[in-house]
């Protein structure tokens, strides 16, 4: 009996952690014009100061700043197709255009260089070269 419990314990905990890690980010934000905001420095300087703690934050760039930790880990599995495309939009633009602003972000969200490594190949796919 007690060996039944703790294996119907053990299930049970598995399929919650399968469906916490199964969940959606929000698509509430996915209509926004990428190409207005990367276009616009003072417009993605406020994204910069948002993401590095050091300015105010709008509603959708406080729902990225927290949820972008958990997106590089789980390589974006929580994002939709738009926010994937959007992710290496913005992630290219900044490593062309914007080095600087690019090299602070990873030193915050990446400063052991491993999420580079992890998303090498697959931005090189992209033409993303970093």
């Amino acid at each position: 009996m007690k060996a039944s419990v703790v294996f119907l314990f053990a299930v049970v905990l598995s399929c919650i952690a399968y469906a916490m890690s199964a969940t959606k980010y929000t698509t509430k934000y996915d209509n926004i014009d990428l190409d207005e905001i990367l276009k616009s420095d003072r417009l993605l300087g406020n994204y910069v100061k948002c993401l590095m703690e050091e300015g105010k934050c709008t509603p959708d760039g406080a729902e990225l700043k927290k949820v972008l930790p958990d997106a590089l880990k789980h390589k974006c599995d929580g994002c939709s197709d738009k926010q994937k495309q959007g992710s290496k939009k913005v992630v290219n633009f900044l490593i062309k255009n914007k080095q600087d602003w690019w090299k602070k972000l990873e030193k915050k969200y990446d400063p052991e260089g491993q999420y580079v490594k992890d998303y090498k190949d697959e931005l090189e796919k992209e033409g993303i070269k970093l």
